[in-house]
C-alpha cells in the first residue's frame, strides 16, 4: 500500500509537525494510509516511524526540504523497513538539483552557467558580459538581504556570503542564471506524478512546456514552475522535487485530489 509520510512534532512525537498538521490531517481523513517521522533524527540508527512501516509499503515524503545526505537517510530508513521509496535518492536529485534537470530543458529554461564555490566567480561573471545575473547555489536563492539578482559582478561575493549567513550552507555549488523579462505574477505551480501533469485547477489545460518536462525528468514526482515573459512566450523557472515542494496555489483538496487520480490508475 501506499504510505504518505509526515514529519512529526518533535516535542511529541506521534502528532505531525505543527506545519503540516492540516495536510496530514487532510489525507487521512481523505481515506489515505500516514505515517510520521522523527525527522530531526534521520541520521540516527534509532528513528523512529510511527506506525512502523510495513514491508512492500510504497512511501511518499511529504515534509521538509532535506539535503542529498538526509534523504539518502530517509531512503536508507524505509528500505530497512523493507518499504519502497517512491522517490529514490536519485530520483530526488534529478528533480532536486539544478545542475542534474537544466540539461534536460535548457531550451525551455534561462540560460545557466555552473560553477563551484571556490571557483573566481567574479571573473567568471564578467566574462559573461550579462546585463544581469540570479545568483543561487543548486537548490535555493537568496531570498532577504541583497536578494538573488545582480547587476555587477563585483557583487557575487558579497551574495554568496550573505547566503552562508542567511542560510547557513551553500548546497553543492553556484549556478548563475541569465535574467529574462519575466512578468511576475504569471508564475504558476504544476506538479507531474508518474509522468502525468496536474494543473492547480482541474479545468486547466496543461502547457506543452509541462508536458515536455513531464517526460523529460526522471522522477517519479516533482513540481514545474511556469513563467510568462514579456514577449508571451512560457518559461521554465523551476523544477523541484514534489516530496518537499509547497503547495502555493494549490488548495489541500486538489492536492489529494491529484493523488486520487494517480492511485486509482494503477
Amino acid at each position: 500500500m501506499v504510505v504518505f509520510l509526515f514529519p512529526n512534532n518533535c516535542f511529541d512525537p506521534k502528532q505531525p509537525d505543527d506545519a503540516y498538521r492540516d495536510r496530514f490531517l487532510a489525507f487521512k481523513a481523505a481515506g489515505f494510509n500516514t505515517a510520521l517521522i522523527e525527522i530531526e533524527s534521520l541520521s540516527k540508527s534509532s528513528t523512529k516511524v510511527y506506525p512502523s512501516l510495513s514491508a512492500k509499503d510504497q512511501v511518499v515524503y511529504l515534509g521538509w526540504m532535506l539535503s542529498k545526505d538526509d534523504y539518502q537517510s530517509l531512503t536508507n530508513i524505509i528500505q530497512k523497513a523493507g518499504a519502497i521509496p517512491f522517490t529514490s535518492a536519485t530520483e530526488y536529485l534529478n528533480a532536486h538539483y539544478l545542475p542534474e534537470w537544466y540539461p534536460l530543458i535548457q531550451a525551455l529554461t534561462p540560460e545557466t552557467k555552473i560553477y563551484a564555490v571556490k571557483d573566481d566567480l567574479e571573473k567568471e561573471l564578467q566574462k559573461l558580459q550579462w546585463q544581469k545575473f540570479f545568483i543561487k547555489d543548486y537548490v535555493k536563492s537568496l531570498k532577504t538581504s541583497l536578494g538573488a539578482i545582480i547587476d555587477s559582478p563585483e557583487q557575487i561575493n558579497l551574495v554568496l556570503a550573505e547566503m552562508k549567513k542567511y542560510r547557513g550552507v551553500i548546497e553543492g555549488g553556484v549556478c548563475v542564471r541569465r535574467v529574462e523579462d519575466f512578468i511576475a505574477e504569471s508564475e504558476q505551480r504544476y506538479f507531474v506524478i508518474k509522468k502525468q501533469a496536474f494543473a492547480p485547477q482541474p479545468s486547466e489545460e496543461i502547457p506543452d512546456i509541462v508536458e515536455q518536462c513531464a517526460q523529460a525528468i526522471n522522477s517519479n514526482f516533482f513540481s514545474v514552475d511556469v513563467i510568462k515573459r514579456r514577449d508571451d512566450v512560457k518559461r521554465i523557472v523551476e523544477i523541484g522535487d514534489g516530496q518537499v515542494s509547497d503547495q502555493v496555489g494549490w488548495s489541500i483538496e486538489r492536492f489529494i485530489e491529484i493523488w486520487q487520480t494517480v492511485l486509482l490508475s494503477h
